[in-house]
């Protein structure tokens, strides 16, 4: 018997830091993701497309989401099994109780929220693990594999569950963790033969019939392996899984190193090779220094990534970056009086010293005494620390303002 095994779908899912344009790309790529699902489903034979929690994003998905998610699983041509999970669980307010859900649902759609295995083909049954809350307090596989005769002779059993396993956990006293142990017991038992898991957004081997499918569409940085689905070959004494790629989207992290114009073309170059832009979000983590001709090439490098991926973040790892003008800076900027003044400024406070008073930024105004009579610059008392990440940000944007052009 064969089925394919997906999860962590999570429709109405917003990420907030996507501009509005690149959210609605990532809601309408997360809804074709399920098309895709159903294509391959069909192209591969599979009896039935099974769910393993959290369709929706929460109960309190909007009602476009809904219809259009149901939509999609309308298209699917196969049997589409949902399981109830920690993000839209069947307690009293579940979408799966809603008019909506209930009005608009496709026949080929079905909810698995009962202990009793449902046949979806012949020689074929699903029964869920669904969560009746979004804290269950239980192990829910060991309590459904309790409540379980084994399979009859000649047919497959799935069991369809949401959660993590409990010898992996971070979270050595979650209740809720599932015990690896009960459930290959329950499947040497043959109360079920395979174990469909959700939560995990990675496609992850647990055991050689548990698995997590992951995410069909990424959705965050953190996840190693989204956007695949597992196709599941069953029968009584043997399991066979295959990965089949759904998603468009990436979520990428990489670290540079800077400390010249050589290494921001390397970044340049690494954007560049990037597929899909309108579907990366990239994070950057930079250390080093740069001086600041080689910091406005930056800046203006980043500025037009941010207007072609689907975002783009740029942080200084722990060991810090700087600016670090040099020479050809100062000969290229031939800044005089109150602007020559703000750069020296700027300059002590990227390296975290005083910048020597008011009257070394604002000029001779600055310096003189409350009766208008000239006098030294004294320092504010009061005044804030210097902040060098500020100083380094003002000093490239002056750079690129009174620098040459190009």
């Amino acid at each position: 018997m064969r089925l394919l095994h997906t999860s962590d779908w999570q429709l109405g899912l917003a990420r907030y830091y996507l501009d509005a344009d690149a959210r609605a790309r990532h809601a309408a790529d997360r809804l074709e993701a399920v098309r895709r699902l159903g294509e391959i489903a069909r192209a591969e034979g599979a009896a039935a497309l099974v769910v393993a929690g959290d369709v929706f994003d929460s109960n309190r998905v909007d009602g476009t989401t809904l219809r259009r998610g149901l939509d999609a699983m309308g298209s699917v041509g196969v049997p589409v099994l949902l399981l109830p999970g920690n993000h839209d669980p069947l307690d009293a307010g579940s979408v799966y109780r809603s008019q909506v859900f209930r009005a608009a649902r496709p026949e080929n759609v079905r909810v698995l929220d009962g202990d009793e295995p449902v046949e979806v083909a012949p020689g074929l049954e699903v029964v869920g693990a669904a969560w009746p809350s979004r804290r269950p307090g239980a192990d829910l596989v060991a309590a459904l594999a309790a409540r379980l005769d084994p399979a009859p002779a000649g047919r497959v059993r799935v069991a369809v569950a949401h959660g993590a396993i409990a010898e992996t956990s971070p979270d050595r006293d979650d209740p809720a963790a599932i015990s690896l142990e009960a459930a290959e017991r329950a499947i040497g038992e043959g109360r079920f033969h395979y174990l469909a898991l959700g939560d995990r957004h990675s496609a992850t081997r647990v055991a050689e019939r548990v698995w997590y499918s992951g995410t069909p569409e990424a959705t965050d940085f953190v996840e190693e392996r989204p956007g695949r689905a597992l196709l599941v070959d069953l029968a009584e004494g043997g399991c066979r899984v295959e990965e089949r790629q759904v998603g468009r989207w990436r979520f990428l992290q990489q670290a540079f190193r800077l400390a010249g114009d050589g290494d921001v073309e390397r970044l340049a170059a690494w954007l560049e090779e990037v597929e899909e832009k309108p579907r990366a979000a990239v994070r950057l983590t930079l250390e080093g220094g740069l001086s600041l001709h080689a910091r406005a090439r930056l800046d203006g490098l980043l500025e037009a990534a941010r207007e072609r991926f689907a975002s783009v973040e740029a942080g200084a790892g722990e060991g810090g970056w700087v600016v670090l003008p040099d020479e050809v800076d100062r000969e290229a900027l031939g800044l005089a009086g109150w602007a020559e003044r703000a750069f020296e400024a700027l300059l002590a406070e990227t390296e975290g010293r005083a910048a020597g008073g008011a009257g070394a930024i604002a000029g001779d105004e600055a310096s003189r005494s409350p009766a208008g009579a000239p006098g030294r610059a004294t320092e504010d008392p009061g005044a804030p620390a210097p902040d060098p990440a500020i100083a380094r940000d003002a000093l490239a944007l002056l750079y690129r303002l009174a620098g040459p052009a190009g």
